[in-house]
């Protein structure tokens, strides 16, 4: 029987891949075979690799060991303890973000995921518990989703770690932060987040894994640590899909 279910789902999924064919995460292209994106799009894409900053998971140019950090940590250490992201946010990367985050398009999300594994690794043995960074409820309740809730739960579920959407909540509901300055982005985030009344006690002395959708600045991530820290975790470390590399970028 199980033989026969296994060749079962494997007719159903062949069926539907010639019904509704894969369509690419770039170009939204229905003729490329298997997979989430054509071999030459998958190439365009500029994967985050060793060497980085272990604190903000900036890329290095030379690799001085595997919890060095660069110079901006140095002079103004951020809020969390590490960090890392899976893709430079860029011209081969925005059509990626920018569906998930302002679209919703969901088909991508177990590739994004594993993505998000591969770059957050030298983290997870530690982790304890995985937090995305919440919405207010105004806005989820218009929008419909949450892109940092989906990513976290897709690496949940990758790695069998436990996903807690129920520990932070954004207690104030803020302007977009596109186009912002730093120093703008860090005014409208302060005090936006908070943890949700009688949830201190699931973290105390954790180590928590925060999961947002793009590393920009740091303003949102920064502000969701915070609260966390009040809490008493003992550290909080971070994954994003994408960051910001170059200042140009920064428009998300």
């Amino acid at each position: 029987m199980a033989r026969l279910g296994a060749r079962a789902k494997g007719l159903v999924r062949a069926g539907g891949e010639v019904l509704w064919p894969s369509r690419s995460l770039v170009s939204g292209a229905r003729d490329i075979g298997q997979g989430a994106l054509s071999p030459q799009e998958f190439a365009a894409l500029n994967f985050i690799a060793s060497p980085v900053c272990h604190t903000c998971g900036q890329p290095q140019e030379v690799d001085l060991g595997p919890l060095a950090q660069c110079g901006a940590c140095l002079a103004r250490p951020p809020k969390w303890d590490a960090a890392r992201s899976a893709l430079v946010y860029d011209e081969a990367s925005r059509r990626i973000v920018l569906d998930l985050k302002r679209a919703g398009r969901r088909d991508g999300l177990s590739v994004m995921a594993n993505w998000m594994v591969q770059a957050a690794r030298p983290l997870l043995e530690e982790t304890d518990l995985i937090v995305p960074v919440p919405l207010h409820y105004r806005r989820l309740a218009s929008r419909g989703f949450n892109q940092s809730g989906w990513l976290a739960a897709g690496m949940a579920r990758q790695t069998g770690l436990v996903l807690r959407v129920d520990i932070l909540k954004r207690a104030k509901s803020t302007p977009s932060q596109g186009g912002m300055s730093p120093k703008a982005r860090k005014r409208n985030v302060a005090g936006a987040f908070a943890v949700r009344h009688g949830k201190s006690a699931a973290l105390e002395d954790r180590h928590v894994l925060l999961v947002d959708d793009v590393l920009t600045t740091g303003a949102t991530l920064e502000a969701c640590v915070r609260p966390l820290r009040k809490a008493g975790v003992r550290a909080v470390q971070v994954v994003t899909l994408a960051r910001v590399v170059r200042a140009r970028d920064a428009s998300i």
